[in-house]
């Protein structure tokens, strides 16, 4: 009996270690709307993971938008405004790190999900189905629905 119960202590501790690893919550997420003429959307949300993981990639159906990519806000090196403010570009980063047990934000004049030449311009209360690409969780599709400002 005392080797049976030993056995199961074992075998969930084994169990324990392999799952998990490759949980992500997605939580928060939205799109701004857009203006009529836009050619760009962006998208916003917040990423946990217990053991960490890499956002990779991203992809919509075709008929949203022609590509979706990671982008960040990154300041002009020697460029600054009238005020002495860094001047800020947009820039496609290859991947977008979620540190192990802490939030990871997408947000606006930050990190964000940039869709590439919109079929259409996104309207309030549309909802996106975006698929997402990570390291450890693999591919996990979610909705997204657009707003005028974050909820």
């Amino acid at each position: 009996m005392r080797r049976l119960v030993l056995l199961f202590a074992v075998i969930g501790l084994i169990a324990g270690g392999c799952g998990g690893g490759d949980d992500i919550s997605i939580e928060g997420q939205w799109a701004r709307n857009s203006p009529k003429n836009a050619a760009m959307g962006a998208a916003y949300m917040t990423f946990e993971s217990a053991d960490g993981d890499v956002l990779k990639s991203g992809s919509v159906d075709p008929s949203i938008a022609e590509a979706v990519e990671i982008h960040a806000m990154m300041p002009v090196e020697g460029s600054t405004d009238e005020e002495g403010m860094a001047m800020m570009e947009m820039v496609e980063i290859p991947e977008f790190e979620i540190p192990a047990g802490e939030p990871a934000v997408l947000q606006p004049g930050g990190y964000h999900i940039m869709f590439i030449n919109i079929a259409k311009p996104f309207e309030i209360g549309q909802v996106i189905e975006l698929t997402l690409n990570f390291e450890n969780a693999g591919e996990k599709t979610i909705e997204v629905e657009v707003m005028e400002e974050e909820p």
